[in-house]
């Protein structure tokens, strides 16, 4: 299988090049769990994309700094390009901007959150819809680090997952999109780098839970897991 990372933003943290970039973290990730998925990345930023979308099996799109709702150029053509991917049945997965901007682009809505930053480990549990992919409230620790969260879903989409604090974490669209706003990427050595860098933003009693619950076992190899079965179908 081999999978097209559309990378969304370019990690400017210091001390932060020990990890690489977004597509080097999914890559990695993903070898864990099969090390014989091959991927290919493209700088959706810089309005690089695949010539032709069959150049591989699925694709995915990374988190950003940026909003789905910023009136850029680049984000208006990848929203584009994700309609194109949905008419044609295309396997897309989306991680944290990735979840926001797929809403978006299919005619889901995104706003920024009354309740501010959602940082640290946090848990979403499956609901009924999910039964392809475990039982109904079991429950899934990721990583979280975002402002922006998803307020509808696209109107043919199947929310699988979810929480009081993140209550669209996780949606689908038929057997081709798979969403999911908590991340399976990152390293938590760098999670705590972008906590410490966003600290003022996020506030300290915030930043200190966050940091604090690094500690929790998290769930992403399970998601991974997942997500195979899903672009395997």
């Amino acid at each position: 299988m081999k999978i097209g990372i559309l990378n969304s933003d370019t990690v400017q943290i210091d001390g932060a090049k020990d990890f690489g970039q977004y597509p080097e973290m999914f890559s990695k990730i993903f070898w864990a769990v099969d090390p014989s998925i091959q991927f290919q990345t493209y700088e959706v930023q810089l309005n690089n994309y695949p010539l032709d979308i069959d150049e591989c099996d699925a694709y995915l799109i990374t988190g950003s700094k940026a909003s789905s709702y910023d009136n850029e150029q680049w984000i208006h053509d990848l929203k584009k390009f994700i309609q194109r991917l949905n008419k044609n049945k295309k396997k897309l997965i989306g991680i944290c901007f990735g979840h926001q901007i797929i809403a978006e682009a299919l005619g889901g809505s995104v706003k920024k959150s009354p309740n501010g930053w959602h940082v640290g480990v946090d848990s979403i549990s499956l609901n009924i819809n999910a039964c392809e992919y475990g039982e109904e409230g079991e429950k899934y620790n990721l990583v979280f680090s975002h402002q922006d969260e998803v307020e509808k879903i696209p109107e043919n989409a199947t929310l699988i997952a979810g929480s009081a604090r993140c209550p669209n974490g996780i949606f689908v669209i038929e057997n081709h999109i798979f969403c999911s706003q908590g991340h399976i990427e990152l390293d938590k050595k760098f999670a705590k780098m972008i906590y410490d860098f966003r600290k003022n933003q996020i506030g300290d009693q915030k930043h200190h839970h966050a940091c604090a619950t690094l500690s929790i076992d998290t769930d992403e190899h399970e998601i991974v897991n997942s997500l195979l079965k899903f672009l395997n179908k």
